[in-house]
């Protein structure tokens, strides 16, 4: 019988680390460049968002072939504080200043037709055209804010949404040094809370409310501000109807004009 053969042993592969190490290598390298395509900042938008800032802060545009400078310390001095001065109180009259650290100066009707007009091009622009109603009368510059824009209905507290919007109009009055009423105004729906046992308690709380705003995060006078409540007694639409009553439901922003200051008491 004949003896079966011995099958040879296999060769050993000595080289068979190489096709890990490339596999390492071929991640590693996918790794590298995955970290340095996330690195890669697209540095047209970042411009876009400083020239952003800086309009908002009220500097002037750059032209459009000059780059923003990040860390332009002449101009980093002039950025306006949007936050209570240091002493915990409002501007003084021995600082008239703007929120934008221009002088103020007392607005005539040509004044208020021009923040007027600046004011309605940012209301368009940012489509909230619906919550702020301008109008210029005898009284001075009259900013209507609406109910539904800045406050929940039955509320005195001011929607932390509407801020920007305040802001814009902040910035836009600051210019002024003409004297300031704000009114508040509610529909002839009673209301009847622990808070707000009536419509006069609502409509002054959320002009207080305003003034209080404006004196801590903005540079104003605090003399020259002021804070009404009409109720439903001062409408400017007829209440029997929904969008009447929207109408009426409102903040009234007055920078009064040389002849509206008569009526105001003496601040001496």
């Amino acid at each position: 019988m004949a003896r079966r053969k011995k099958k040879p042993e296999p060769h050993v592969n000595h080289e068979r680390w190489m096709v890990s190490y490339a596999d390492f290598v071929t991640l590693l390298f996918a790794l590298f460049v995955t970290l340095f395509a996330m690195s890669q900042t697209d540095k047209r938008k970042v411009e876009e968002v400083i020239a952003s800032l800086r309009e908002s802060f009220g500097y002037a545009k750059s032209s459009p072939m000059s780059k923003v400078n990040v860390l332009d310390s002449t101009e980093l001095s002039q950025i306006p504080s949007i936050t209570p001065p240091a002493s915990g109180g409002p501007m003084t009259p021995q600082m008239p200043f703007s929120r934008n650290g221009r002088q103020q100066r007392h607005g005539d009707e040509r004044d208020f037709r021009k923040a007027k007009a600046s004011l309605e091009a940012y209301l368009i622009k940012n489509g909230v055209q619906d919550k702020v109603n301008l109008e210029i009368n005898r009284r001075g510059l009259v900013v209507s804010l609406k109910e539904a824009g800045f406050f929940d209905s039955g509320s005195a507290e001011i929607k932390v949404s509407s801020y920007p919007l305040l802001a814009k109009i902040a910035e836009s009055l600051s210019e002024y040094s003409n004297q300031i009423r704000v009114e508040g105004h509610t529909d002839n729906v009673p209301i009847n809370t622990r808070t707000f046992p009536s419509n006069w308690e609502l409509s002054t709380a959320r002009a207080t409310n305003i003034v209080r705003h404006l004196l801590t995060y903005y540079r104003f006078d605090a003399e020259k501000l002021s804070a009404t409540g009409y109720a439903e007694f001062r409408a400017v639409a007829d209440n029997g109807t929904p969008q009447g009553r929207s109408k009426n439901r409102r903040v009234d922003i007055v920078i009064l004009s040389g002849d509206g200051e008569k009526s105001e008491p003496s601040t001496s």
